[in-house]
């Protein structure tokens, strides 16, 4: 593989980290948000009713069921859980767009430590949105692992 090829793949997945960041931050303010409403559903409807998403289809009601179905408490932990999760992946993100090595292998740790609970989710509850995202996640160790492990054999026949 050509070295600008891999560091256009490099710099995909650090975009796709910093993605994930951004959302994840987003639904962390807006856990944070739903703290403090009193009126939660209102207020989400209204919430994807401006970003274009129609907050009566199936899936949306659903999910609206679901976070105002969790206490205050709860709400707060995801806000806080999400935020770690948006550090790490912006940690992962910056490192890979900075052709950081130990960026590579952080994100291989990381993401490789997400799919077995990426398959827990997909047998218990399987959707087209899980089974893509395991298969990037996938893609992406793999990738990973390879290019470490031939950057690694390149070194030591330089070496000898």
């Amino acid at each position: 593989m050509s070295e600008q090829r891999g560091a256009g793949v490099l710099t995909a997945i650090a975009l796709f980290k910093l993605v994930k960041a951004i959302l994840l931050i987003a639904l962390g303010v807006g856990a944070f948000s739903l703290v403090f409403e009193h009126d939660t559903v209102r207020t989400i409807r209204t919430a994807l009713g401006q970003l274009g998403i129609n907050p009566h289809q199936p899936l949306m009601m659903k999910a609206i069921a679901k976070v105002t179905g969790l206490d205050h408490r709860r709400l707060e932990e995801v806000g806080v859980g999400t935020f770690v999760y948006a550090i790490v992946f912006l940690v992962e993100g910056t490192g890979l767009l900075l052709r950081r090595r130990w960026a590579e292998y952080l994100t291989v740790i990381v993401t490789a430590s997400f799919i077995p609970f990426e398959i827990y989710e997909l047998v218990h509850e399987a959707s087209a949105f899980k089974v893509v995202g395991l298969v990037v996640n996938v893609l992406i160790v793999v990738y990973l692992v390879l290019r470490l492990l031939r950057e690694r054999r390149e070194k030591r026949v330089q070496h000898a």
